[in-house]
C-alpha cells in the first residue's frame, strides 16, 4: 500500500510525502486519519537524534534514527477491518497509536494515513466524542499515569514539576483525587491553563523551588512528580518530602538518568517510573475524557494541515513562538 506521512528525513528536516506500508492482515485495521497530535518532547528528541527508543538515549555508537515516521497518536475513521478483528468495524471512529510503515528506520510510526494498524492498538471512541479532543489519548494517558501512580489521600500535597502538556494533565488527574497541588513551571501562559483549588499553588519561578515547597507544605510533600526530566530539581526537593513519600518520574533524562538509591533510603522514599501504554491505562483515560473529567482542547495552541507538517515541526524545534498542543488535520484528499 501507499500512504501519506510525516517523515523525519534527517536531524531537523521534516517532509510530508508518500511512503510504503505493508498490506493489512487479518488482525489489522486501515484508518483514514482525521487528526494527529504531536508529542512535543518525545518527537523533538527523536528528531534531534537524542533517542533510539522511547526511554533509551542514543549513545555515540548508535546510528542516527533516520528516516522515520514520528508520533504515536491519532484519530480517524475505519476503512477496513481484518477478518479476525472483533471490536472494530468499518465506519467506526477510533483512536490509534502506532501504525505499520516500510523502508524506515523503525517499522512503525504515528503521523500516517491511511494507517495500517494492529487491532490491539485501536480504541473505538464513544459516540459523540470530538475526534480532535481524543487524538492525544496516549500522551494524555502519560499525565494520568503520573497523577494516579502515588498513594495519596485527600488533602495530601503533591508538587508537579513542569507546565507542559503532561504536567497539566497530571495536575488534572491529581485534582480528581482531591489532593493539593503546587505546579512549578516557567511559562506564564501555560500556568494560566491550570485551574487551582483554594489550597493549590502555582510557582512560576522554580529557582526558589525548595524554599517555596517547604513554605507551602510545612508537613512535607507526599509526592513529587517530575514530568520534565530535571534531575537537579528533583533532587533539590528530597529534603522537603515526608517520610515514606513518593517520587514519580515520567520525564526523559537522557544520559543523566542515574539516581543514588541511598538518598531515597534516608526517608524510605518510594520511586514510581510508569512508561508506555497498555489497555487498562488507555481504557481508564478514555473513560475519564468521555466523562469530561479531563480536558484536552484548551491545551491546543496551534493547528496545521498535515501538508504543513514542516512548519509545525519548525515551530517545535526552533521555538520561534510560545506553543503547547500542536495538531495536524488530515484532509481526505491527502490520502491515497
Amino acid at each position: 500500500m501507499r500512504a501519506q506521512a510525516v517523515v523525519a528525513a534527517a536531524p531537523g528536516k521534516v517532509e510530508f510525502r508518500q511512503v510504503n506500508t505493508p498490506d493489512p492482515g487479518p488482525q489489522d485495521v486501515v484508518i483514514q486519519v482525521e487528526y494527529s497530535w504531536i508529542s512535543n518532547g518525545t518527537e523533538s528528541s527523536f528528531m534531534r537524534g537524542e533517542r533510539v527508543e522511547g526511554d533509551t538515549p542514543r549513545l555515540p555508537h548508535h546510528p542516527l534514527p533516520f528516516p522515520h515516521v514520528p508520533g504515536y497518536q491519532k484519530t480517524g475513521i475505519v476503512l477496513w477491518a481484518g477478518e479476525q478483528v472483533e471490536h472494530i468495524a468499518p465506519g467506526d471512529q477510533v483512536f490509534a497509536t502506532i501504525s505499520a510503515v516500510e523502508d524506515m528506520f523503525y517499522p512503525f510510526g504515528g503521523h500516517i494515513s491511511p494507517a495500517v494498524t494492529h487491532c490491539s492498538q485501536v480504541w473505538k471512541l464513544p459516540k459523540g466524542m470530538e475526534s480532535e479532543a481524543a487524538c492525544c489519548l496516549t500522551l494524555l494517558q502519560v499525565g494520568c499515569n503520573a497523577g494516579f501512580a502515588p498513594m495519596m489521600a485527600a488533602h495530601d500535597r503533591a508538587l508537579i514539576l513542569g507546565d507542559g502538556q503532561v504536567g497539566l494533565w497530571c495536575a488534572q488527574a491529581v485534582q480528581l483525587r482531591r489532593a493539593r497541588i503546587m505546579l512549578a513551571g516557567r511559562h506564564l501562559e501555560r500556568l494560566a491553563l491550570f485551574q487551582p483549588g483554594p489550597e493549590d499553588a502555582v510557582l512560576p519561578s522554580p529557582s526558589n523551588l525548595p524554599e517555596a515547597a517547604a513554605d507551602w507544605a510545612p508537613e512535607g510533600l507526599q509526592a513529587v512528580i517530575d514530568t520534565t526530566g530535571d534531575l537537579d530539581a528533583l533532587l533539590s526537593l528530597l529534603p522537603c518530602m515526608r517520610h515514606s513519600g513518593q517520587i514519580v518520574s515520567v520525564g526523559f533524562y537522557g544520559v543523566r538518568g542515574q539516581l543514588d538509591l541511598q538518598l531515597l533510603r534516608q526517608k524510605e522514599l518510594v520511586l514510581y517510573s510508569p512508561s508506555g501504554w497498555n489497555k487498562g491505562r488507555m481504557d481508564q483515560t478514555l473513560h475519564l475524557l468521555h466523562q469530561k473529567k479531563l480536558s484536552t482542547l484548551p491545551l491546543i495552541t496551534h493547528r496545521f494541515e498535515a501538508e504543513q507538517a514542516a512548519q509545525a515541526y519548525a515551530l517545535l524545534l526552533q521555538r520561534s513562538e510560545p506553543h503547547l498542543g500542536i495538531t495536524l488535520h488530515w484532509q481526505e484528499a491527502a490520502s491515497l
